[in-house]
């Protein structure tokens, strides 16, 4: 039986590819979920979604977006999460 070789150490990851406009700066946490991205911007109180190529931003208000979760597996609805429990999309103001 040979000895083991040494193992080799792991590249860093790289940065998130950085899908949302440069004026939003850098997200709080962002992540994606069955072909959805999300990126939260805490200071500036956005919300933004890319599904299917095409960008939404939401106004978050006071809810401060901690991360996403399939709200429902046979639809491709999602819920996020905030210090006040669950949040759907809908609950959310559109910005232009």
């Amino acid at each position: 039986m040979k000895p083991m070789k040494p193992m080799t150490r792991m590249a860093p990851m790289g940065a998130p590819e950085r899908w949302w406009p440069d004026n939003m700066g850098s997200p709080s946490t962002s992540g994606s979920q069955n072909g959805m991205r999300y990126a939260f911007f805490r200071d500036k109180r956005r919300l933004m979604v890319e599904r299917d190529g095409h960008l939404t931003t939401y106004e978050t208000g006071d809810h401060d977006i901690g991360g996403v979760s399939q709200a429902d597996t046979g639809s491709r609805s999602v819920e996020f999460t905030s210090q006040h429990g669950s949040v759907n999309l809908s609950e959310l103001k559109l910005v232009d």
